[in-house]
């Protein structure tokens, strides 16, 4: 028995001597950025926005590594299996840090377990999209159209069953009363493509990607999904305000940069003072609102534990509501 507690007390006191050697010669290599999307999404743009001043704070190389797949599952569940060292960072978002356990029937990984929040530094709402040629120019006469198509029901893009835009549309339905067939695409970008092109009639898109489509007359934006307007889309009422309104309503997507739970906490303190540094730039803020993102302030750790776990009991009652669990 004594030996025992001998031992536990050196290692102990091992691992307490170590920790600030650990964390001062942090980073000792590359640092890896996992992106669970592809490059060129808007998570990857501002996520490269953000490795290239994170490399010079931290005097080291900073890659980002795209890892698409599995419903943004395939990258989360491999940095969860990563050495906690705090060379290998993830970037995720709502539903993989909230609700995958509920959508999917195999999750290989527990958020609130597995890891640990750095940095909450933006939110992307999503808008309303249709072809012009359909001639609505407002959620109400969009609703009013739905209803009046009885037995030949509009149709409307997501990007996939289950995922945020899905849910959001499924939401706006129920809430204004109205019915419209799903199409779930893989690719966001083929989904402004086809409403352009008359190939479905709606949408609920992200915001960046519709974005240069709205301003050219491409496309028409009926109502955003953020409760206040967006900078870029001033003229465009939120869907707290659209078609008769109703109050209170937002659903937005937000992007948060993790790492493996066990990751040493004088690596996590010195990578969430740089990121908030990073993050409350104004440069940095200008160059995620020109793509159609909203800036977020900093938060400190403890608030973004809060705010994640109050993400999950919403969108856990959404898709309970919706009849999805174990959808996918």
């Amino acid at each position: 028995m004594l030996v025992r507690f001998i031992a536990r007390a050196l290692a102990t006191v091992s691992a307490l001597a170590t920790t600030p050697a650990i964390a001062q010669d942090y980073p000792s290599k590359t640092v890896t950025i996992v992106v669970p999307l592809a490059a060129g999404t808007g998570m990857d743009s501002v996520t490269r926005i953000y490795a290239e001043e994170l490399a010079k704070a931290l005097g080291k190389s900073v890659v980002v590594e795209n890892q698409p797949g599995a419903a943004l599952m395939l990258a989360t569940q491999n940095v969860a299996k990563a050495t906690p060292d705090g060379h290998t960072l993830l970037v995720s978002t709502t539903l993989p840090m909230t609700a995958a356990h509920l959508l999917s029937k195999k999750v290989n990984y527990d958020p609130d377990r597995d890891f640990v929040p750095l940095s909450m530094y933006l939110t992307s709402p999503f808008v309303v999209i249709v072809n012009p040629a359909l001639g609505v120019d407002s959620m109400q006469a969009l609703v009013a159209l739905a209803k009046a198509r009885g037995a030949d029901p509009l149709t409307y893009a997501s990007s996939g069953t289950g995922g945020l835009t899905h849910l959001a549309m499924e939401i706006v339905k129920k809430d204004f009363g109205f019915a419209a067939n799903h199409v779930p695409y893989r690719n966001s970008g083929q989904i402004v493509t086809d409403v352009v092109g008359g190939h479905v009639a709606a949408s609920m898109s992200e915001t960046g990607i519709a974005l240069g489509l709205i301003k050219d007359g491409k496309l028409k934006a009926l109502g955003i999904t953020s409760s206040t307007r967006h900078p870029q889309l001033p003229e465009v009422p939120p869907l707290a305000e659209a078609a008769g309104g109703k109050p209170g309503f937002e659903a937005v997507a937000w992007h948060v940069l993790v790492a493996p739970a066990a990751t040493p906490k004088p690596i996590v303190d010195r990578l969430v003072t740089e990121m908030t540094r990073i993050t409350a730039a104004p440069a940095f803020r200008q160059r995620v609102s020109a793509i159609g993102l909203v800036p977020r302030a900093p938060t400190t750790a403890d608030q973004m534990k809060a705010f994640i776990a109050s993400e999950r009991t919403r969108w856990g009652s959404t898709i309970k509501s919706l009849g999805l669990e174990g959808s996918q």
